[in-house]
């Protein structure tokens, strides 16, 4: 003789019992695996249920009020300069080299250059 049993049934939590199971395991010395165990509930149910729970919702956007004052520039847009323009290459002693903007200060690049060069 053979007895045959139903396949279990999907059993139904409502939101109170699943906040009821989350609750249990915020108790202090109360683990997941223990009321698990204790109530016949998933592990992976109630790991979602804690991660929904217990997770703090996003902050709602504020937004504030923009207003345009005037459509004109405050400062002409001048177009940036092509890559490399007005770029100088310096090769020192031993093989390095430093490269600088056309607008570099004199008297600054000849105190770097003279530290550069020392020995």
């Amino acid at each position: 003789m053979e007895i045959v049993e139903a396949a279990p049934r999907r059993r139904y939590w409502s939101q109170a019992e699943k906040e009821q199971l989350v609750a249990e395991t915020c108790e202090p010395g109360v683990s997941v695996s223990l009321v698990v165990r204790r109530r016949g509930v998933d592990p992976s149910l109630l790991f979602r249920w804690r991660r929904q729970m217990l997770t703090p919702a996003e902050p709602t956007p504020i937004f504030a009020p923009v207003e345009v004052a005037d459509a004109t520039p405050a400062l002409p847009l001048t177009p940036p300069a092509p890559c490399g323009a007005g770029l100088i290459e310096i090769e020192l002693a031993g093989g390095r080299r430093l490269r600088v903007g056309r607008d570099v200060d004199a008297e600054a690049l000849r105190r770097v250059i003279n530290v550069l060069e020392r020995p």
